[in-house]
């Protein structure tokens, strides 16, 4: 009675904590998720779900086929991995480059979980903030490339892995921290921080101040998110960041996070890898080694838009 799809819905709604965003992760109408999951219950003959509570809860017979997913599934990945593996063979490269300082917060895990599961495929990560990465993995200098800021291109094929607010980080004290939400206009009179990269490849730039021909009083620059954070926390200026980014500091109490303009900015965070590697195994389980470590470690990401 019980198929793999039933176990993987009720994953998807646990960790996506509604049918909405449960939606999303499978790629299907609400509609459908949730005809599937009336179906499921009238197999099973008991309710899964408690749909008057929010956020929704599952009921103790929900609960123990989340238990019998949480086994099942990933021996199931585990066993297609290593069949992948011994119809590809268990060598490879993997060279990559990433265009955020911030991703090492959780690139360096996947890597970790990825270099145990593959040890024969040879690793190199770049930070690529002092050159332009895509020729390169066009070239094949590179594998995988990470980026916000997808360049269409003939030889390139990008799989979304999570989307993210792009959030200002002021001090708690700032006046900024009043606002339901910041306007281009706030920032005239502030010292902006950002990352030592070019301009058109800042998101507070291309996607918030220049629409709206806005400059900050100042730009500083600054390669390390620490030393963002705590010159935002002392009052030397404001940083657009990653909502997740941030997690750790908001805990601490050093800084307020604003929305960017009243629907806030979404971004979409990308891995770039050639056409003719696209369905490579090593780099496909990859890519779920990352999705899966992302949304246990990360705060405030949202599954990528289907067809995105």
């Amino acid at each position: 009675m019980l198929e793999i799809r039933h176990l993987e819905t009720l994953v998807a709604i646990r960790d996506g904590g509604s049918l909405i965003e449960a939606s999303e992760r499978l790629h299907v109408t609400q509609s459908a998720l949730s005809h599937q999951l009336r179906e499921l219950e009238e197999r099973l003959g008991t309710q899964l779900l408690n749909r008057r509570t929010r956020p929704l809860r599952f009921t103790t017979a929900g609960l123990r086929v989340l238990a019998l997913a949480d086994d099942v599934l990933p021996r199931m990945r585990a066993a297609e991995r290593e069949l992948r593996k011994l119809a590809a063979g268990r060598t490879g490269r993997l060279h990559l480059a990433i265009e955020c300082h911030s991703c090492f917060q959780w690139l360096m895990p996947a890597l970790d979980v990825f270099r145990e599961q593959w040890p024969e495929v040879v690793l190199d990560l770049s930070a690529a903030f002092s050159f332009a990465p895509l020729p390169a993995l066009v070239r094949g200098d590179l594998d995988l490339v990470i980026t916000s800021d997808p360049v269409k291109l003939e030889a390139v094929h990008y799989f979304p892995l999570f989307r993210y607010e792009l959030v200002l980080a002021v001090a708690r004290h700032s006046p900024l921290a009043m606002y339901k939400y910041i306007e281009p206009a706030h920032l005239q009179d502030q010292t902006l921080i950002t990352y030592p990269v070019e301009r058109d490849r800042l998101d507070v730039f291309t996607a918030f101040l220049d629409p709206a021909d806005m400059e900050p009083a100042e730009v500083r620059t600054t390669e390390l998110t620490p030393m963002i954070v705590q010159l935002v926390a002392s009052g030397r200026g404001v940083a657009a960041l990653p909502n997740w980014a941030l997690t750790e500091y908001l805990d601490q109490g050093l800084l307020q996070a604003c929305r960017l303009g009243p629907d806030g900015i979404w971004r979409t965070l990308y891995a770039g890898v050639r056409v003719e590697d696209q369905e490579t195994p090593y780099i496909q389980h990859f890519l779920d080694i990352a999705r899966e470590v992302t949304f246990k470690t990360l705060a405030g990401i949202r599954a990528p838009r289907a067809g995105r």
